[in-house]
C-alpha cells in the first residue's frame, strides 16, 4: 500500500503541484481512507522527501557501480550519461517531482538530500578529473563547470525527452556524450 500511495502521489504532485495536492485528493485517488496514509506518512512532506530519497539512492547506487567497473574514464561518462537519460525514460514522473518539488522540503530534509544530491556531482567531477589525469579527457578542462553542463543538459532532459519518440534513449545518450567528448576529449 506504502507503494500505491506513493505511486499515486508522485502522479498528482506532476499534474497539480505538490502544494495544490491534498492528502484527501492522494486517499480518493486510491480509494482509502486518511488514516491509512497516516499510518504510512506523517505528513505530505514526509511523502515528499520519501519520493527524494528513493530518486537520489537509486542514482547514486548506479553511479556507483558505474564508477568501479573496470572500463575507461570516457566509457563511464558515457555510461552515468546513459543512466540518467534513461532513469528519465523509466521514471520521468518521479524525476520532474526530484526537480520541480525539492522547494517544499523543509531545512530539515533538505540537509538530508542535498548532501546526496552533491555527491552525485562531485563523483561526475572526480572522475573528468581522473580523466585528465588518464589523459582521456584535455589537461586544461574544468571539471567542475563542465560537470554542471553535463548535470544541465541530462538532467532538463525530463522537460523534452519522449520515450516514444523518434530518438532512444541510448541515442540521446550518445548525441550529449559525443558532444561533451568533442569539446572535452585529448
Amino acid at each position: 500500500m506504502k507503494d500505491k500511495i506513493t505511486q499515486q502521489s508522485i502522479l498528482l504532485f506532476e499534474k497539480k503541484g505538490f502544494t495544490e495536492t491534498s492528502i484527501q485528493d492522494i486517499v480518493d485517488a486510491i480509494g482509502v481512507t486518511k488514516g491509512t496514509f497516516y499510518y504510512y506518512f506523517s505528513s505530505k512532506e514526509e511523502l515528499l522527501m520519501d519520493i527524494h530519497l528513493a530518486y537520489i539512492n537509486y542514482l547514486l547506487e548506479h553511479q556507483e557501480k558505474i564508477l568501479n567497473s573496470e572500463i575507461s574514464c570516457k566509457e563511464k561518462l558515457f555510461e552515468i550519461v546513459y543512466m540518467l537519460i534513461r532513469n528519465i525514460k523509466t521514471q520521468r514522473h518521479a524525476a520532474k517531482i526530484f526537480f520541480r518539488e525539492m522547494k517544499n522540503l523543509s531545512e530539515e530534509r533538505l540537509a538530508l538530500i542535498v548532501p546526496k544530491r552533491d555527491q552525485f556531482r562531485i563523483n561526475i567531477e572526480n572522475l573528468l578529473n581522473e580523466g585528465k589525469e588518464k589523459a582521456e579527457f584535455r589537461a586544461d578542462l574544468n571539471a567542475h563547470i563542465v560537470t554542471f553542463g553535463i548535470l544541465g543538459a541530462a538532467n532538463w532532459s525530463y522537460h523534452w525527452f519522449k520515450p516514444e519518440g523518434k530518438a532512444t534513449d541510448r541515442e540521446i545518450a550518445e548525441i550529449f556524450v559525443e558532444m561533451i567528448l568533442e569539446g572535452i576529449q585529448a
